[in-house]
Order: C-alpha cells, then sequence, then structure tokens
C-alpha cells in the first residue's frame, strides 16, 4: 500500500499531488469509545468514511463502542492515547507514526488533547495531513494549560463544533480564519424521527422507569449526572414551579454517573430538602433517547458552563420536543429564542421555574406547532448527513484525494 508520505510532502497538513485512484485511509484519535457525544461524532464519521469507499480507522483505549464501530466497517485499533504521561504520549506517537507507515494513512484527525498530541508529533513526522476537531471550551485554570491546550488548533484545518467555539479559537489561540471550518454536531434524522419510534418502545421504558401510569407533563433533562450539567439548578427550578402549580408535572432527569459518584444521592436529598421529591425523578442512563424524547413533553439543557455544541437541544428539536436551555455556548445557535424553545439566564432557577411555566401554560395547537418547527430547523441545519458530508470535504482537501463512493 503506498505510504502516506507520497500524498503530503511538507508536513503542514496541507498535501500535494495525489496517487491516481488511491483509497484515502483516516486514521480518527479519541480516549476512549464510550457513550458521549464526541465518541458518537467518531463512529458517525467512520461510517461515513466505510460509505463513500475509504478506510476508517480509530485508535482508542476501548470502550462499549468499539464493537459498534467494527460493525460499521471501522477498524479498532487499541491504544492507551488517553495518558496525559509524556512518556507514554511520546510512545503513542512512535506507534502512530509506524501505523502511518504501514497502513498507508494519509490523514490523523484527533478529537481530544492528549491523543491529539501523539497525532500531531506522529503526522509532522510521517508528513500526514493533521486535522482536530475542537469539541470543548478547555479551561485553562493553571499556567500552561494553554499550551497544552492549543494542539486542538494545530489541525489544518481545525474542526470548530459551533460559531462559539470557532471565535474562542480565533481569540485563544489565534488561529486565522482560513484555518478554521466549522461544522455543528448533528443529529441521526432516522434516529430522531418522532414517526420512527413505535409506542412498544415508549411504553417498554415508561414500565421500566415506573411511568406507566403517568399523566402529568415531563421535563427531560438529560445529560451526565455532573455538577455542570445544572441537575442542582433544574431542582430548585421544579420547586418553584411546585410551589407555584402544585404536584402536577415531572421533572425527570436521565443519565449515568461515575462509578462511587455520591452526586446522585446528592440531588435526591437536595430534592427532598426543597419540597419536591414528589415531582423530581432520578432515572440513571437510557439506552433508547428518541423514545425518552417521545416520552417527555419539553426537554430541558441547563448546563452552568457553557455547551461547546450540545447534542441535547439538536436531538430534542429533531423529535418535535420544544427545548428550554441556558443562553451561552452552542445552545444560542442551535435554540431559536422564542421560536424553537427559550434560552435563560444560566443557573438561573427562578428563570428556568418561569420558562417551564410558560411551556404549561401553551394550548396544544402552539404546543404542536413549535414541534414542527423545531424538527424543520434541525432538518434544514444540523443533521449527522450535513456533519458527515462536510467533514468528508475537509478530508479530500487536506489529502488531495477523492472518496470513490462519493
Amino acid at each position: 500500500m503506498a505510504s502516506s508520505s507520497d500524498a503530503a510532502s511538507d508536513g503542514s497538513g496541507l498535501s500535494g499531488p495525489a496517487p491516481s485512484g488511491k483509497r484515502p485511509v483516516i486514521l480518527q484519535l479519541v480516549p476512549r469509545l464510550d457513550e458521549g457525544g464526541v465518541e458518537r461524532g467518531t463512529l458517525e464519521i467512520a461510517s461515513a468514511i466505510v460509505n463513500a469507499g475509504g478506510r476508517a480507522l480509530v485508535a482508542s483505549a476501548g470502550g462499549r463502542l468499539a464493537s459498534r464501530l467494527t460493525s460499521l466497517g471501522g477498524e479498532f485499533i487499541e491504544m492507551p492515547v488517553q495518558t496525559k504521561n509524556l512518556f507514554a504520549m511520546r510512545r503513542n506517537a512512535r506507534r502512530i507514526a509506524d501505523l502511518i507507515g504501514d497502513e498507508g494513512i494519509d490523514l490523523v484527525h484527533a478529537r481530544s488533547r492528549a491523543p491529539a498530541w501523539s497525532g500531531y508529533w506522529a503526522a509532522r513526522k510521517r508528513g500526514a495531513a493533521f486535522v482536530t476537531t475542537y469539541h470543548g471550551s478547555y479551561n485553562e485554570g493553571f499556567p500552561l494549560k494553554r499550551r497544552y491546550n492549543a494542539v486542538m488548533a494545530k489541525g489544518n484545518p481545525t474542526i470548530a463544533v459551533s460559531e462559539f467555539i470557532a471565535r474562542m479559537i480565533r481569540e485563544r489561540h489565534g488561529v486565522p480564519d482560513e484555518r478554521i471550518v466549522t461544522i455543528p454536531r448533528g443529529a441521526d434524522l432516522a434516529m430522531f424521527d418522532p414517526d420512527a419510534v413505535p409506542g412498544t418502545r415508549i411504553a417498554q421504558l415508561a414500565d421500566r422507569w415506573g411511568l406507566t401510569d403517568e399523566t402529568r407533563p415531563v421535563f427531560l433533562l438529560p445529560g451526565r449526572l455532573t455538577r455542570w450539567k445544572g441537575q442542582e439548578v433544574f431542582i430548585d427550578a421544579c420547586a418553584i414551579l411546585r410551589e407555584k402549580r402544585g404536584p402536577d408535572f415531572l421533572g425527570l432527569m436521565v443519565g449515568g454517573a461515575p462509578d462511587g459518584s455520591t452526586y446522585p444521592d446528592a440531588l435526591e436529598k437536595r430534592a427532598h430538602d426543597k419540597g419536591c421529591a414528589d415531582v423530581i425523578k432520578i432515572a440513571g442512563s437510557c439506552n433508547d433517547m428518541p423514545a425518552a424524547y417521545r416520552l417527555a413533553s419539553c426537554a430541558v439543557s441547563a448546563s452552568t458552563d457553557p455547551e461547546a455544541f450540545g447534542r441535547v437541544a439538536v436531538e430534542a428539536q429533531a423529535m418535535g420536543r420544544a427545548v428550554i436551555a441556558t443562553n451561552h455556548g452552542g445552545a444560542c445557535e442551535t435554540v431559536d429564542d422564542g421560536v424553537t424553545g427559550a434560552l435563560i439566564e444560566p443557573g438561573n432557577a427562578a428563570k428556568m421555574a418561569e420558562a417551564m411555566d410558560a411551556f404549561l401554560a401553551l394550548d396544544e395547537e402552539t404546543g404542536q406547532r413549535i414541534g414542527k418547527l423545531a424538527r424543520l430547523r434541525v432538518q434544514r441545519l444540523f443533521s449527522t448527513a450535513r456533519m458527515q458530508a462536510a467533514t468528508l470535504d475537509v478530508y479530500e482537501r487536506a489529502t488531495g484525494l477523492n472518496f470513490p463512493s462519493r
């Protein structure tokens, strides 16, 4: 197989003349393949690469989604790329460099900082194209942190998952516009389709969560059980709303917590102390989010720190659900305030309760109209297919190769 050094000459990430008929080989680097937006995006792009006639390799420390990757036609390479140990990162770089030569890898696509350093060193050594996706608003709380984060802006180009992140890349790292490509994340419109979720799936989920006889409107807050996702603010908002309306609604939190975490217990105690335990339910992780959105009346994204993009808002709208979201980060781009949902001040439980109360006051016709507008917005701007096509365009420009099946 031809070496990637045949397709690139200066190590800058910009390719020279490509061999005729060369099948693109793309290596993605991600710390682990467990559940999460970054991991799902990795699999979505791997699927697009395979369907377009390329080879999709993913190097990762492993995880529950590794088998899913191979079922999509991707190739899994187990490697401890999650480590932040400098010596281990250098070893990973040597191994990635060997892979570039042995497998004819044309482009390395890094999605997280520690793997990105290893991939960057390897790509420079071998002359492969190097692309990054800047997935988060990484904190800079101690000296040298910005230098560590800066590897995510070394892609040529760097993919920003929202205009919010694109602005951050320019301001923090001084990257010129021509080296930034904004590609919003997307919802799978076939999976997140209200007409594609049968009643049996909704009933099974309701039974699993003990909600079979539940008739109250449900406010659904999906997300990992971690403080910055805003579960405490959501509980406080539910307490305020309960005081006004009584227990005629349900606040449902869906998401897993790290092993050994005491945060779920703290949330239960907070609901009890606030006098709203009868309108709060913590359901744990969920493997059928489309059914969860069908079970819900309205979705809530309560993150107290800005979401780089925030799939919750997009997936909920794809399912025809209005969204109440905090007014910062990616939500400012995905939620059309006053049209497909409401944007509220981050961390403000009173404002969240006010928005929830306003939603409960809507008549059925207005609620249905909001749902239709929400799905139309996602179809137009935030589909997985759109994200996949834009990413393959980046690969083709960076390598000078064309995917044979496009």
